[in-house]
């Protein structure tokens, strides 16, 4: 049985313990801040990313925009990672490690980006074209993007988050892409996962119940092959099995008595790729 739990303005020591927190608009102004500083940082770096350029410099940039604004990025240090964000590269799925590998022409990526500030969590991430991608790759992205938007259509008071994975599973598989089910969306405000687990692969009507006060994320991860994908050996990379190309986009949202509140929408109007 899911359990909630309302939690106080004043009420700094949130715990991950498996019920589904319930904020107010403390809590909502927050995560307006940390939503905006994640979006800011997304739509600065998409004129970086090109051929030749390193995902070590793309997450240098990152981490150098969120300390400069007074915020932490929550990936660094989180389990032991060592990196400001995630750069995931073609038939990455999620949890690409930056290295001082060089972006090609025609490389499709997702760059995810958490800043921690004033104790809550900004957590988003878009896809982004280096050079010229392929017809196939540039559907695929538009396709996702689409998901990401159709399962927050879903994210009101009284549906349930099974609602959202099944529009998101129906519309992907319609395109006859494959739908990633080792990953999901989370819970989080203070903390940086908690509950709800939000599958982007369901039966409509199930899971917990939706209400006002929820702060969750939706990530959508599509494949133009199959959804499988396997864990590398440094125990972060996923990708697909069958090597086929992977989008994913993510936006942090808060359910309202209506509806639901994007906290991470791009000022600039860069939601999605090509970025003019």
């Amino acid at each position: 049985m899911t359990e909630y739990q309302t939690v106080e303005p004043d009420d700094q020591a949130v715990l991950r313990d498996g019920t589904i927190k319930l904020h107010g608009a403390e809590a909502f102004e927050g995560m307006r801040k940390a939503g905006r500083l994640a979006a800011e940082i997304l739509d600065e770096i998409a004129d970086m990313v090109q051929p030749g350029v390193t995902t070590a410099a793309i997450d240098d940039k990152v981490r150098e925009m969120t300390l400069d604004a007074g915020a932490v990025p929550a990936t660094l240090g989180y389990r032991g990672y060592q990196h400001s964000c995630c750069i995931s590269i073609n038939h990455v799925v999620c949890h690409g490690i930056p290295s001082d590998k060089t972006l090609k022409d025609g490389d499709i990526l997702n760059i995810d980006v958490t800043p921690l500030l004033d104790g809550w969590h900004g957590d988003s991430s878009r896809m982004y074209f280096s050079g010229e991608p392929s017809l196939k790759a540039r559907r695929l992205v538009e396709v996702t993007y689409e998901c990401l938007m159709i399962g927050i259509e879903q994210a009101k008071p009284g549906n349930h988050i099974g609602d959202i994975g099944a529009a998101i599973q129906q519309y992907a598989e319609s395109h006859r892409y494959g739908v990633v089910r080792e990953f999901c969306g989370h819970g989080l405000g203070r903390l940086f996962h908690d509950a709800p687990e939000v599958v982007h692969a369901a039966r409509a009507g199930t899971g917990a119940e939706i209400r006002p006060g929820m702060l969750f994320t939706i990530e959508p991860m599509i494949n133009l092959g199959k959804p499988a994908v396997k864990l590398l050996n440094d125990g972060w990379t996923a990708v697909t099995r069958d090597k086929s190309l992977s989008a994913q986009f993510e936006h942090s949202i808060g359910i309202t008595e209506d509806g639901c509140e994007i906290f991470t929408l791009s000022p600039r109007e860069r939601h999605k790729p090509p970025y003019a």
